[in-house]
C-alpha cells in the first residue's frame, strides 16, 4: 500500500503545475471523504508545501477525489487478480487429477482389443475409437466401421443395422454374437448411456468364445431336437427307437395306434412290436450286417393287411425305424404294369412305327410297323440293341437323312434322353419319303420314338397351302372389299380392304361373327333396312341363289358398288368397290362442264359488250381529241392544249387496257385466232423497241440488242410477237434503275426461236414468281410506271397460243431474265390454237 501512496504522491507533484494553472475541475471535492487516511496525510503535506488560495484549494480537492477513486479501483483489481490466481491453480490441479483419472480409465477400457462407437443425442455423426483392425485393415478410414456390410456377411450386417437403429431411435439395448467375413467371432453390445447411444464391439476369445459357441450349439441342438420330436409326434407313419438291447425307448403316437397300445409306456411294458417275428429277425440281421434295413412288408393294422415300406438304421448305440404306408403305391405299381402291357398290345396294332428304348438306351419294345418301316431283321431287334447300333445300321443301309456331321446329329437326337418335353421333327429320307418323328421322354427313363410316313400328306398340305397362300395374297391385294359368309351366316373369309371399307376390327372379324352382327357394326355408315334385308336373305337362303348387284350411298358421302355372289359350297361372297372418286369425278365433270359452258357464254357476252359498248365510245373520244388538236379547227389556249393532251394520253391508255382485256378474254374464251405468217426476228425486235424509245430517253436507259446471225425467221403472228416483246421490254424498263442497261437477244435452236429479255432491276421474290403472269397482278415496288398488271399475262397467253413456253429466272437484287420459246414447228401452232 505504501508503494501505491508514494506513486500517487509523485503523480500529484507532477500535477501541481496543472492545479496552479486551473486545468483540473472541482469534482475531486465530492470524492475526498471516501479517500483513505493515507490520502488525508497526503493532502496535509501538500497544503504545507503549497500556498494555495481558495480557488487553488478547490481545484486540488477535485484532483485528490479522483485520485482516491483510482486508488480504490486499483486495490479492488489487485484483490480480484489474487483470487483469480488461486482459483486457476485449484482448477489446474483438478484438471490434472481428471486427466490422470481419464488416462487410467482409457488404459483399463482398451486393455483388450475393442471398438467404441458413440452417437450424441440429436447428432448423426458417430465418434469411433479403439482398434479398428478387429474388422478392417489398419490403414482403413474409421468411418468404414459403420458400413457393416464391408466386414460382415449380409444377414449379420442387416441384423446389426436393425439393432443400431433401434438403439438410436428408442434406446433399445442389444447384445449380439457376430461372425465376420474372415471367420472372427465378435460380441456387439449396445446401450443408451448419458444421452448417448454407445456400441461396444470386441472379440470373443478363449473361455468366453467357447462358452458362447457351446451355448449356441446347445440352443441349436435343443431347437433341432424339439423340431424332430414335433415332426415325429405329428407324422402319420409309425416311428420308433430301440436301445442297444433291442428294447423300445421311443414311439410316436402313430406307432402306439398301430400296435393298439394305450400309450408309450404300455407299449414298452407289454413289448408290443409292429412287425412279426420273421420280419423282426430279418431287420435285426440287416442292421447288424449293413447298419440299415429297407424292405416292403405286409403289416396288419386294425385288422387290415396293408403294405408298408419299412426303413431302419443304426444310430449311436441303438436304432431308429419308420414304416411308411405304401399300399397305394403298390397298387399303382401293379396297375402300371398291367397298363404298360395293355399299351404294348395297343401299340403293336398301330400303323405308326413305335420303338421304346429304356434308360440304358436299349430297345425295350417295338411294333411290327416299326420293323416294316425300316425293313430291319427281327433277330437283330429281338437282341435288344442300343439306340446307337440301330442308327448305325440304318445309316449303313442309307435309310437315314443325309447329314454332313452324323455324329453331331446323333448326339443332338440323343438329347431326348435328358429332355423333359416331347420334340417333333421331320426326316426326309434318301428314297424320297418324309417321316414325322415324335420323340417322347419316358417317365421311368428312356425314350419312345413314333414314326409316321407323311409323304403324301405333306405333298397335299404343300399344294393346299400354296393354293390358300395364293388365294389369300390375291384377296389381300385387291382394292375391292371381299367377305365370304358360310351357309350358317358366319364370316369365314375377309380381306383388309373389306375391314377398312366398313371400319371394322380385324380381331372381331376373325371370331367369325354372324351376318346380323356385321350388319349392326356397319349401321353407322349405312342403315338402309331394305338393302340389309336383301343381303341377309341372299346369305342365308337356300333357293333362288343368284348374283345381286348393289349400289350403296353411305352416310359419310362415299359410294360403294357391291355384288352378292353365291358360291358352290353354299357360302356367299360379298364384294364392295369404292367408286366414290369415280362418282365425284363424274359429278365434278358435269358441274365443270356446266360452269365452263356458262363461263364461255359470259366471256362471249363480255367480248361483245366491250367491243360495242366500251371500245366505240373510246374511239369517238380519241377521234374528237385528235380533231381538236388539229390546227385547222382553230387555235387553242395553252391550258386547253395541255388538257387536251391529258385527255389524249388517258384515252390511249384506256384503249390499250381495253384492247389487252379484250385480247385476254378472247384467248381465254378460245376465240383468238392467230394470223400466221413469216415473222422476221430482227424486224420484230426493231418494232418492239420503237414503242419504248420515249421511256428509254426519259429514264436514260440503254437498250442492248443481240441477234444471232442464223436466227432468220419463223412462222407466227407477227403482230402478237411484237406485242409480246414490247410488253417484256416495257416491264424491264419500268423496273430498271436509271443509267442502266436492258438487254434483248434472239437465237435459234433445233426446234424453236428463243427471245431473252434481261434487266438489272430489284428482281422478283421467290413467293411472287408464280403470280407474275396472273391477271391484274401489278407490283409497283421498284417500278416507275404503274400498270394494270396485264402485260405479262398477255405475254404468257400469246406465247402459249403459239405453242411456246415462258419462264422467269430472277435473283432478288440482281435483276430478272424472261425467256420466251416460239416453236418453229407449225403443228405446234395448230395444237395450241385448238
Amino acid at each position: 500500500m505504501s508503494g501505491v501512496i508514494v506513486s500517487m504522491r509523485r503523480t500529484l507533484l507532477s500535477c501541481t503545475s496543472l492545479v496552479r494553472n486551473g486545468l483540473l475541475g472541482g469534482a475531486l471535492a465530492a470524492l475526498l471523504p471516501a479517500a483513505p487516511a493515507e490520502a488525508a496525510d497526503l493532502i496535509d503535506t501538500l497544503s504545507i508545501m503549497l500556498d494555495f488560495n481558495r480557488q487553488e484549494l478547490a481545484v486540488l480537492a477535485t484532483a485528490l477525489a479522483l485520485l482516491g477513486f483510482s486508488v480504490v479501483a486499483a486495490i479492488l483489481l489487485m484483490r480480484t487478480r489474487v483470487r483469480t490466481a488461486k482459483n486457476e491453480a485449484r482448477l489446474r490441479a483438478r484438471i490434472g487429477e481428471l486427466q490422470l483419472q481419464a488416462d487410467r480409465f482409457g488404459a483399463l477400457l482398451f486393455a483388450e482389443p475393442q471398438i467404441l462407437i458413440s452417437w450424441p443425442a440429436g447428432d448423426n455423426r458417430a465418434q469411433i475409437s479403439g482398434d479398428i483392425s478387429l474388422v478392417l485393415p489398419r490403414d482403413s478410414s474409421p468411418q468404414r466401421v459403420l458400413a457393416f456390410g464391408t466386414w460382415l456377411p449380409p444377414e449379420p450386417a442387416l441384423q446389426m443395422d436393425h439393432a443400431v437403429d433401434a438403439l438410436r431411435d428408442r434406446g433399445d439395448g442389444f447384445q449380439l454374437t457376430l461372425t465376420t467375413a474372415h471367420g472372427h467371432t465378435l460380441e456387439a453390445i449396445g446401450r443408451a448411456i448419458g444421452g448417448q447411444a454407445i456400441v461396444r464391439i470386441r472379440e470373443l476369445s478363449g473361455l468366453r468364445r467357447d462358452l458362447a459357441e457351446t451355448h449356441l450349439r446347445y440352443n441349436a441342438l435343443s431347437d433341432e431336437t424339439e423340431m424332430l420330436r414335433g415332426f415325429a409326434a405329428n407324422a402319420p407313419w409309425p416311428i420308433w427307437a430301440k436301445g442297444e438291447n433291442g428294447a423300445l425307448t421311443y414311439a410316436n403316437p402313430a406307432y402306439v395306434r398301430a400296435t393298439e397300445a394305450n400309450n408309450v409306456t404300455d407299449a414298452q411294458e407289454r413289448k408290443l412290436e409292429l412287425l412279426d417275428s420273421a420280419d423282426r429277425t430279418a431287420m435285426e440281421r440287416g442292421l447288424k450286417d449293413t447298419a440299415n434295413f429297407n424292405a416292403r412288408l405286409p403289416i396288419v393294422i386294425s385288422g387290415e393287411r396293408r403294405i408298408y415300406d419299412v426303413r431302419a438304421v443304426n444310430v449311436g448305440s441303438g436304432s431308429v425305424g419308420v414304416a411308411i404306408d405304401a399300399s397305394e403305391a403298390d397298387a399303382l405299381s401293379s396297375a402300371l404294369v398291367r397298363m404298360a402291357e395293355a399299351h404294348r398290345r395297343t401299340l403293336d396294332q398301330l400303323s405308326s412305327g413305335v420303338a421304346v428304348f429304356d434308360g440304358q438306351r436299349r430297345l425295350a419294345f417295338y411294333n411290327d410297323s416299326y420293323r416294316r418301316l425300316w425293313d430291319l431283321d427281327r433277330t437283330f431287334l429281338d437282341a435288344d440293341p442300343d439306340d446307337s447300333s440301330v442308327l448305325d445300321q440304318l445309316r449303313a443301309a442309307r435309310k437315314l437323312p443325309e447329314q454332313p456331321d452324323f455324329r453331331a446329329w446323333k448326339s443332338k437326337l440323343h438329347e431326348a434322353y435328358r429332355a423333359v418335353e416331347t420334340t417333333k421333327d421331320t426326316w426326309y429320307l434318301p428314297d424320297g419319303r418324309a417321316l414325322s418323328v415324335v420323340t417322347t421322354p419316358n417317365p421311368e427313363g428312356g425314350v419312345t420314338y413314333l414314326f409316321d410316313d407323311v409323304t403324301e400328306s405333306l405333298e397335299l398340305a404343300r399344294r393346299f397351302d400354296g393354293m390358300i397362300r395364293v388365294q389369300r395374297e390375291t384377296l389381300d391385294s385387291l382394292a375391292e372389299g371381299v367377305a365370304v359368309f358360310g351357309s350358317n351366316g358366319k364370316a369365314q373369309l375377309f380381306n383388309p380392304a373389306f375391314v377398312r371399307m366398313w371400319k371394322l376390327s380385324s380381331d372381331a372379324m376373325r371370331d367369325e361373327p354372324h351376318i346380323q352382327t356385321v350388319e349392326g357394326w356397319c349401321h353407322q355408315l349405312f342403315d338402309d333396312p331394305a338393302v340389309w334385308r336383301q343381303i341377309r336373305e341372299a346369305v342365308t337362303s337356300i333357293e333362288s341363289r343368284a348374283d345381286v348387284p348393289l349400289k350403296l350411298e353411305r352416310k359419310d358421302g362415299s359410294v360403294l358398288d357391291g355384288m352378292i355372289r353365291p358360291l358352290h359350297d353354299g357360302a356367299t361372297m360379298l364384294t364392295f368397290q369404292d367408286i366414290t372418286d369415280t362418282e365425284n369425278v363424274e359429278r365434278a365433270l358435269r358441274e365443270r362442264n356446266e360452269a365452263l359452258e356458262a363461263a364461255d357464254q359470259m366471256k362471249v357476252d363480255f367480248v361483245h359488250h366491250v367491243s360495242y359498248e366500251l371500245r366505240s365510245p373510246l374511239t369517238t373520244i380519241i377521234g374528237f381529241a385528235h380533231f381538236l388538236s388539229d390546227p385547222s379547227t382553230g387555235p387553242l389556249t395553252p391550258k386547253q392544249a395541255e388538257y387536251l393532251d391529258y385527255v389524249t394520253k388517258s384515252t390511249n391508255a384506256l384503249l390499250a387496257l381495253t384492247n389487252n382485256i379484250l385480247d385476254l378474254a378472247t384467248i381465254d374464251a378460245g376465240a383468238m385466232k392467230l394470223e400466221l405468217g413469216p415473222v422476221d426476228v430482227s424486224k420484230t425486235i426493231e418494232l418492239a423497241a420503237e414503242g419504248i424509245q420515249d421511256r428509254l430517253a426519259t429514264d436514260r436507259i440503254r437498250l442492248k440488242v443481240e441477234i444471232a446471225p442464223d436466227v432468220g425467221s419463223f412462222v407466227g403472228d407477227e403482230k402478237r410477237v411484237v406485242q409480246v416483246l414490247y410488253n417484256l421490254l416495257a416491264n424491264a424498263v419500268g423496273f430498271s434503275p436509271q443509267d442502266s442497261t436492258v438487254g434483248i437477244s434472239a437465237r435459234r435452236t433445233e426446234r424453236s426461236v428463243v427471245f431473252t429479255v434481261t434487266d438489272s432491276g430489284p428482281g422478283i421474290p421467290a413467293d411472287m414468281k408464280d403470280k407474275v403472269f396472273n391477271w391484274f397482278e401489278s407490283r409497283s415496288q421498284g417500278s416507275r410506271h404503274r400498270g394494270a398488271g396485264l402485260g405479262l399475262s398477255l405475254v404468257r397467253s400469246f406465247v402459249e397460243l403459239h405453242g411456246g413456253k415462258v419462264r422467269v429466272d430472277s435473283i432478288v437484287g440482281r435483276g430478272t431474265v424472261v425467256i420466251c420459246d416460239f416453236p418453229t414447228d407449225q403443228a405446234a401452232h395448230r395444237d395450241a390454237a385448238e
